[in-house]
């Protein structure tokens, strides 16, 4: 048998409610950065929390879509805009 998942608290953690800290770390489970453990409490949060799985769909939405338009590459002479731009602000 496995052990049971223990969901974020639900007592505030430095004023952060359970919503508060789940929002706080989506990130870190959307890029798979969060430990096993911390990724079943995640699961185990937003499978209970319509509010917290819905901003969990909206963000791997926009995610999606911004991979999908980072495919292209820079036109050349953006690229040398941008690096003269850069070179610049350096100096």
């Amino acid at each position: 048998m496995t052990d049971p998942i223990t969901p974020i608290p639900h007592e505030p953690a430095e004023g952060e409610n359970e919503c508060e800290h789940a929002l706080v770390h989506l990130y870190e489970y959307l890029d798979s950065e969060m430990t096993p453990a911390d990724e079943r409490r995640m699961r185990a949060h937003v499978a209970h929390c319509s509010p917290c799985l819905a901003e969990l769909s909206v963000e791997e939405l926009v995610k999606q879509l911004v991979k999908r338009s980072c495919a292209e590459r820079a036109p050349e002479t953006l690229r040398l805009r941008i690096h003269e731009q850069i070179t610049v602000l350096a100096r």
